[in-house]
């Protein structure tokens, strides 16, 4: 299925899931830990404890979807401390698939130290 960019919200739940949870389990936890409706079309992901794996549930109109990917190497949650429910977008999905957390970066303005001030 396509979808198309920025269109599509992402909900990541913020705890370690049991891998071993299919269509029915990952749909009750997007309804009572998430109080999400499976049914909106939206994407809604899960990662288990060690953080090598991971299970995108979705609802493509005429029934569950659940795509499932293991890392090789690396992991897709570095630290659950710093782990919180949260939405994102097709982009910070694309980068958790790869392994990437993205991390935002803000570069503050300094005046060169060698400026002339005007008088």
């Amino acid at each position: 299925m396509f979808f198309p960019e920025g269109a599509v919200r992402v909900h990541v739940y913020g705890r370690p899931v049991d891998m071993r949870k299919s269509f029915d389990g990952l749909y009750a936890l997007t309804r009572q830990a998430l109080g999400c409706d499976p049914l909106s079309g939206e994407l809604f992901v899960f990662i288990n404890r060690r953080g090598t794996q991971m299970k995108v549930l979705y609802w493509d109109r005429t029934g569950f979807c659940v795509w499932a990917k293991r890392l090789e190497q690396g992991r897709f949650v570095s630290n659950w401390a710093h782990v919180s429910t949260r939405q994102m977008d097709w982009t910070g999905l694309k980068f958790l698939l790869e392994g990437i957390e993205p991390v935002r970066y803000k570069r503050r303005f300094r005046l060169p130290t060698n400026a002339v001030q005007p008088a």
